[in-house]
């Protein structure tokens, strides 16, 4: 059989060419297919009824094709839902977390699709519902919450929710008294907002129309948002901001960003009118992060050349970069990842040859000791404490094989307490499934980590079909967590796989320099090594691999694509950054000027422009015999654009040889992190699974 045969003859859409023309550096490129771009981008975030009916037209073309062309799979699709539902217990819930009189958490209720958040007395007894995530969803065809975080006196919710899908949060104030809510409430925010310490304001980020977080302001109870203080504003667009507190309620910390720099101003949570204390200017490829500590800072740097980062401390009267001082020194091949400060400890999470840990220190003594693990290969999440003065701490531990566990930890005698167990209602038998970790050979001789889930009696004969999944950038790792969805694949004899290419921190703050800007190509190239090694291994063979990644994931799948069709038997790209040149030229774009650092910066460097335009997906799609594709889009999205996968799936379908289809799927009520609701969202998921399945002949 082959891959063409497995769709129906369908004509697909073919959007109408209109050339336009840019100029860069003496180099002009043609785009054929910008006219998809909505001009009214800003307002049709925010209500997308205001899409050009032109553009609305071609998208629910495309719909409609990836329908017809995926019609055979609806049972499938029904079934793979099925069993991703029933290993969620849907009526699951947190374990409280105490804070003051109180424990915090949240649940699902039977077929509830949105998050409750509820306390509990202390030590245990009734719930008190304090927001009800269905309840506030109702009749909207999107809706996501964002923050929620009670004040420290336990009276009053703040909570912010989206329900466009464009990322603009409203915050909202609940009377937990009484469960109504407050007049106050605060549009375009950027999902969060921070308590001062009288209980009777709060600080957030408002977002400008181009998505931008580019102002922090104070607002006091009761009073008119057009009367909100000013507190900071960021006039630099290359610049992220957020604003957060701390757990002892003494600080209100402005955060300013990019991906290698970083700035922190300081004011008292008990004097919201004071101006904003600056700890250490920023200063190109300095990155420092504050944590509390009582009468100190904990300072999580790269500063003195600390390329996995050192820990210092700082005086909370005068933290100033002259005064910091050294706590834990940098060890090379050791990456810090956090710091989460208490009274009487201090706990980091870090990374060593590959795998995670956990640090706890005493804070009088200096004494460290590990938190230890046996399995292979694993994922810890280290959640803390609402609390500051305690001797408990909760961390989360899975693999790719065994589900999610939380425990309470007591850093003082060592106690480790297992609270809960992630259920898996439909049974989940650990031992069935084998979980390993190899290393692919890269071109240039570094070895590429891989993570690697099958069921026992999958034969490794080069016969199984494989999806690999990969990311590789803004130095995000992926973990090898427990993920249940993955066993309506590997149930079917799939080997799922995960390439930890550069770009990532799987291998220390190096092997994410390694691949960004000048050096991204090694993304692409370490996933095709990834690809070919398990081929070579006979995990696989290159026609039954299906390559699957999201977003900058997506820009990998639009590369490799590109590079190296002849790899993959199907590739899916998720809500995919894959015309990359137009965006990093476009300065009004929400993301564009953060994101030079990461990528470069096109319109100011001849050679970064190059280096883009070598990889970016849409400007290198050539007369190559692809496989099939699936593209996956938001029409909200602020981060990747709807226009970015709508043009290369056009140009793709215009360019390339072969019958092999191009399907574009996009969700005409939802953004970058596609549909809202837990099943919703599962939904989308069984479609991409059926898509993968399909075209390896598991269908």
């Amino acid at each position: 059989m082959t891959r063409t045969s497995r769709f129906p003859i369908v004509s697909a859409p073919a959007p109408e060419k209109r050339p336009v023309s840019d100029t860069h550096h003496g180099i002009t490129r043609t785009d054929e297919y910008a006219w998809l771009r909505a001009d009214n981008w800003q307002e049709m975030f925010r209500d997308p009824s205001l899409l050009d009916p032109g553009i609305r037209a071609e998208l629910e073309a495309e719909n409609a094709y990836q329908s017809k062309l995926m019609a055979d799979t609806s049972d499938l699709q029904k079934q793979l839902f099925k069993e991703m539902k029933g290993r969620i217990k849907e009526d699951d819930s947190s374990v409280p977390m105490k804070d003051g009189s109180y424990a915090y958490g949240s649940s699902f209720k039977l077929g509830g699709e949105q998050p409750r958040y509820f306390r509990t007395p202390r030590d245990g007894g009734p719930e008190q519902i304090l927001l009800d995530g269905d309840a506030e969803a109702a009749g909207k065809a999107y809706f996501r919450l964002g923050g929620v975080d009670h004040s420290a006196d336990h009276r009053k919710l703040l909570w912010a929710f989206d329900d466009k899908g464009s990322e603009f949060y409203t915050l909202r104030v609940r009377d937990l008294a009484d469960g109504m809510e407050l007049a106050d409430q605060i549009p375009a925010t950027g999902g969060s907002g921070v308590w001062d310490a009288g209980n009777d304001g709060f600080f957030y980020t408002r977002l400008d129309p181009n998505h931008r977080p580019s102002k922090v302001l104070f607002h006091a109870l009761g009073q008119n948002t057009e009367n909100d203080r000013l507190i900071y504003e960021e006039t630099d667009p290359g610049f992220f901001m957020n604003v957060d507190g701390t757990r002892n309620n003494q600080w209100i910390m402005i955060g300013i960003n990019d991906h290698e720099t970083s700035e922190y101003r300081l004011l008292s949570a008990s004097d919201p009118f004071a101006e904003p204390k600056l700890v250490s200017a920023r200063e190109t490829g300095l990155q420092y992060e504050l944590e509390e500590g009582g009468d100190i800072f904990f300072v999580l740097t790269n500063a003195d050349g600390a390329k996995d980062f050192k820990i210092m401390t700082a005086p909370v009267s005068d933290p100033v970069r002259a005064n910091w001082q050294e706590l834990v020194p940098h060890e090379p091949g050791r990456l810090i990842l956090s710091v989460i400060g208490f009274k009487d400890h201090m706990v980091r999470l870090e990374r060593k040859e590959g795998l995670p840990r956990i640090v706890v220190r005493d804070r009088a003594s200096g004494e460290e000791h590990l938190i230890s693990f046996d399995e292979e290969a694993f994922s810890l999440g280290l959640s803390g404490s609402l609390e500051y003065d305690t001797e408990m701490m909760r961390f989360s531990y899975s693999s790719m094989t065994t589900p999610s566990q939380m425990f309470d930890y007591n850093m003082r005698t060592r106690e480790r307490v297992l609270l809960k167990t992630q259920e898996v209602p439909s049974g989940h038998d650990p031992h069935q499934y084998v979980t390993r970790r190899l290393m692919a050979p890269a071109a240039d001789g570094e070895l590429v980590p891989i993570s690697l889930l099958h069921h026992r009696d999958t034969p490794l004969d080069g016969s199984a079909p494989c999806l690999l999944y990969g990311y590789g950038s803004y130095g995000i790792t992926v973990p090898a967590a427990f993920n249940p969805n993955w066993f309506s694949l590997v149930d079917r004899g799939l080997v799922f796989a995960i390439a930890h290419v550069r770009g990532g921190k799987d291998k220390g703050y190096g092997w994410y320099d390694d691949g960004k800007r000048a050096q991204k190509m090694n993304t692409f190239t370490d996933f095709i090594a990834c690809a070919r090694h398990l081929v070579a291994e006979r995990y696989t063979a290159h026609d039954r691999m299906v390559a699957q990644g999201g977003s900058a994931g997506g820009m990998l799948m639009g590369a490799i694509a590109n590079m190296a069709p002849e790899c993959f038997g199907g590739i899916v790209a998720e809500v995919p950054f894959v015309d990359v040149l137009t965006t990093m030229l476009d300065a009004s774009l929400p993301l564009t000027p953060p994101e030079w650092p990461e990528w470069g910066n096109p319109i100011a460097s001849a050679d970064d422009y190059r280096t883009i335009a070598a990889y970016s997906p849409y400007d290198n799609v050539a007369a190559l015999d692809y496989p099939p594709i699936l593209a996956l889009a938001g029409l909200t999205d602020p981060r990747v654009t709807y226009w970015e996968p709508a043009k290369w799936v056009a140009r793709l379908r215009d360019r390339k040889s072969g019958d092999n289809p191009v399907l574009f799927k996009i969700n005409m009520d939802s953004g970058h992190a596609g549909a809202s609701g837990r099943f919703s969202r599962l939904e989308e998921i069984a479609y991409t699974y059926a898509f993968a399945l399909k075209v390896t002949d598991k269908a």
